[in-house]
């Protein structure tokens, strides 16, 4: 039976081995080429995460020091300092965010107020925002993780306070559920700020807004009064998500292969039907995008964590929990196997798994990344949230495979030549990409790809994955974006 999302796991390295894998799983153990050390206790990670939050106060302060908000948000460094990509402003919530778990993990309040004033000052327009799916990264990440707090007894006892941070999470989920598009078959989903025509991948991950609404009580109103349920369509992204965005093996075209992800799903706006896989921020429509893999990775492991406290007689519409349970950990396993078979020796994924650079560099699965090779970008922002995927996934089943795995990419990210312990360079984890179809990222003098730069979601990403290695470590309470 899979773990409650509030207890402490209790995983011997030598319960299960990489040869033990699922039955239907098509792939040998000489193709599974990330090394995972079985070995590896969450505990072999303390100093590393010690040393990641120390080096993250800093970075912090750095930034917080020299930001103003009215430029935007930050977004990515170039030649180590943040700087702003006007689009969305879909990443503010991660850098105020990262105040509140760096707080959360330290106990040091001066992080603490940084993010509540930074939220109250700054983050509002996002609750509102009408114009994309991004709620969950933006609010989740703020105001969310102030309510968790609370709830978890951290914080104090401000009831007026606590409840303008459940007010907001409501309305954040709200808005998010109002970009609604019906599908042909039934269902729907959560549009992309592309349009109604639109389903991304990434949303899944950002779809815990929806999930706290819902869990606070909260419910859409729409025209004459439609009363519309959160969990309703909260249910229907997960289904058109897992049926779409994530692929199978099961000969759905001829680039089926399983545990791929498609960044994009498009559909005909007028009647629903589904029309082609597309990509924004991969190579093509017909390889992965490996952050969307990864963000795809995430939400699927979270959401089976938190269907498991949702009350069986709310999924009975839905074809009961069972039923739900089964389409997310499919899901959930196959894009976690399809990861770890494509990802570099030491659990680093290039950009694009089929970019076409990669076969010039050679066996790259079966070495450690190259960040500085002349051939094709790593992304460590993908293996970021790729860790807390793992892990998440590996807890709830009891699977050792993707639980090491997990803690094998943690011990990567959290050193050199990842971890930027520079205190000139404003990152935290470096080498990450952002747009590389775009070319907005940097490519170093004298190098050929894009290097040695940060993101913001991959700094708050690393922050939240030490926050929960950290707490696995000290017996602590399991972090969910619930919380108590």
């Amino acid at each position: 039976m899979p773990r409650s999302a509030g207890s402490v796991p209790q995983i011997s390295p030598l319960e299960r081995h990489d040869d033990e894998l699922r039955p239907g799983l098509e792939v040998s153990r000489a193709q599974l080429k990330m090394n995972i050390d079985y070995g590896l206790q969450a505990s072999g990670l303390e100093a590393s995460v010690k040393a990641l939050f120390q080096l993250s106060a800093a970075k912090i302060h750095s930034i917080e020091r020299c930001w103003n908000p009215s430029a935007g948000a930050p977004v990515f460094t170039v030649h180590g300092k943040y700087t702003n990509r006007g689009w969305t402003e879909w990443t503010q919530g991660f850098q105020f965010g990262s105040a509140i778990l760096q707080f959360d993990a330290t106990g040091d309040h001066e992080f603490l107020e940084m993010g509540r004033r930074r939220t109250l000052e700054v983050m509002a327009p996002h609750l509102t925002h009408t114009g994309v799916h991004d709620h969950g990264f933006n609010n989740v990440s703020t105001y969310g993780n102030l309510l968790r707090l609370f709830g978890e007894g951290r914080i104090g006892t401000n009831h007026w306070e606590q409840r303008f941070y459940g007010l907001a999470l409501k309305c954040s989920g709200a808005v998010q559920a109002s970009r609604w598009s019906n599908l042909a078959l039934g269902g729907g989903f959560i549009y992309s700020f592309n349009g109604p025509h639109s389903l991304f991948v990434d949303t899944i991950r950002t779809l815990r807004a929806l999930a706290l609404s819902h869990r606070l009580g909260h419910e859409l109103l729409g025209e004459n009064g439609r009363r519309i349920s959160l969990l309703d369509r909260l249910v229907r992204h997960v289904q058109a998500t897992a049926h779409y965005s994530v692929y199978y093996g099961e000969g759905r075209d001829v680039y089926d292969v399983r545990g791929r992800v498609a960044h994009e799903s498009l559909f005909n706006p007028y009647d629903g039907e589904y029309r082609c896989p597309n990509s924004q921020q991969g190579y093509s429509p017909f390889s992965t995008w490996t952050r969307g893999l990864a963000w795809a990775m995430c939400g699927f492991a979270e959401q089976l964590e938190f269907f498991g406290t949702i009350p069986e007689d709310e999924l009975t519409a839905h074809g009961g929990r069972e039923f739900v349970i089964a389409m997310l950990r499919n899901a959930a396993e196959a894009t976690c196997d399809f990861y770890i078979e494509n990802s570099a020796a030491d659990g680093i994924p290039y950009w694009d798994t089929g970019a076409p650079g990669l076969e010039r560099i050679g066996d790259w699965r079966g070495r450690p990344a190259d960040p500085w090779n002349d051939f094709e970008p790593v992304d460590s922002s993908a293996a970021t949230i790729a860790a807390q995927g793992l892990l998440r996934l590996g807890r709830y089943l009891e699977n050792q495979r993707y639980w090491q795995a997990g803690l094998t990419l943690c011990r990567t990210l959290f050193s050199e030549p990842y971890l930027s312990t520079s205190p000139d360079h404003q990152g935290l984890i470096l080498h990450a990409l952002y747009h590389r179809p775009n070319g907005w990222d940097t490519i170093p003098p004298g190098c050929r790809v894009p290097a040695g730069e940060a993101c913001i979601w991959g700094d708050y990403h690393a922050i939240e994955v030490a926050l929960y290695v950290r707490r696995i470590i000290e017996g602590k309470e399991y972090l969910t974006f619930w919380g108590s």
